[in-house]
C-alpha cells in the first residue's frame, strides 16, 4: 500500500481503519489556504479506493476547526485579476464536492470557529459532533464578499430558507442552534465528552460493512436531485449485487452464526 501523501498544513493519523485529519494552521485559527485545499484534496484523492480506511475524521489542531478562507491567498491573487479569483474560489468547491462524495464516512469534529469554509466542511459531513462554545456562521456578506462555493452546500444541509437567513445577516450562532437546524447531529459540553461522542460513534460505523456504507451513501446523494424511478431500479441492481458480493455473503452468514462479520472484528 502506498504510503500517504506528505502534508505541511495537514496532520495525518491512521488508526484502526479510521484517518484522523487535523487542520494544522492554528495559529491562523486553521484558516483555508490553497496549499491546504490542495493537501486535503491530495488525501482524499489518495484514499477514496482504500478499503481499509472506513472513515475519515476532520479536525482542527488548537481551539478552531477553520476560521474560512485566508485572506492572504486573497491579497495575492489581486495582482493577476479576476481569474485568479475564480480559480482560487473554485478549488475550495471542489474540495467540497469531493468530500462530499468520498465513499468513506466523513465526521467533522467542530470547535472554536466554524466559519466560511470551515461551515461549508461541516455541511458535507456524514457525521457532525460539535462544542457548545463553538461559533458558527457565513460572514462573507460583511465582507462585502459572497459564500460562492459553500451556498448550493449549506441549501442541501439546512434548507433555502434557514440558509437566507445566515447568509444575509452573516449572523454568528452556538453548536445549540447548529444542533436546531439540522447542522450537526451532537453537541457536547465539553472536549472530553466531544471524544467519548466520536468514539461512539466511529464504534457504529465500523460495525457497517465498508462497501455497503459506501453504495448506501451515493443513493442517499443521488436521491436529492435523480429521478425516483431510474434511482429506485438502479437501488434495485445495487441491492441485488450485494446479496451475492462478498459482504452480503458474510453479513448473512455471520447472522445465522450468530457472530460478528469479518469486518466488524
Amino acid at each position: 500500500m502506498n504510503p500517504l501523501p506528505a502534508c505541511q498544513t495537514l496532520l495525518l493519523e491512521p488508526r484502526n481503519g479510521v484517518l484522523f485529519i487535523s487542520l494544522n494552521r492554528p495559529q491562523n485559527r486553521n484558516a483555508m489556504s490553497l496549499q491546504m485545499v490542495a493537501e486535503l484534496r491530495t488525501v482524499m484523492a489518495a484514499v477514496r479506493d482504500r478499503r481499509s480506511i472506513r472513515a475519515l475524521v476532520l479536525r482542527g489542531t488548537g481551539e478552531h476547526f477553520c476560521a474560512g478562507g485566508d485572506l492572504k491567498d486573497m491579497a495575492g491573487a489581486r495582482a493577476h485579476g479576476s481569474a485568479a479569483y475564480r480559480e482560487l474560489n473554485r478549488a475550495f468547491g471542489a474540495l467540497l464536492e469531493e468530500a462530499q462524495h468520498l465513499p468513506q464516512v466523513l465526521v467533522c469534529v467542530l470547535q472554536g470557529a466554524v466559519l466560511g469554509g470551515g461551515f461549508g466542511l461541516a455541511c458535507v459531513s456524514d457525521i457532525a459532533i460539535a462544542e457548545h462554545s463553538a461559533q458558527f456562521g457565513m460572514p462573507e456578506t460583511s465582507l462585502g464578499l459572497l459564500p460562492a462555493q459553500i451556498a448550493p452546500f449549506v441549501v442541501q444541509r439546512i434548507g433555502l430558507a434557514q440558509a437566507r437567513r445566515l447568509a444575509l445577516t452573516a449572523a454568528r450562532f452556538d453548536g445549540a442552534q447548529a444542533q436546531r437546524l439540522g447542522l450537526v447531529h451532537f453537541v457536547e459540553n465539553d472536549a472530553k465528552a466531544l471524544h467519548e461522542r466520536l468514539e461512539q460513534q466511529l464504534s457504529l460505523v465500523l460495525r457497517c460493512a465498508p462497501g455497503a456504507n459506501a453504495a448506501t451513501k451515493a443513493l442517499l446523494l443521488a436521491s436529492v436531485d435523480q429521478p425516483q424511478g431510474p434511482l429506485l431500479d438502479q437501488a434495485a441492481n445495487d441491492f441485488a449485487n450485494a446479496v451475492l458480493g462478498e459482504e452480503g455473503v458474510e453479513g448473512t452468514l455471520a447472522f445465522v452464526q450468530k457472530r460478528k462479520p469479518a469486518w466488524a472484528n
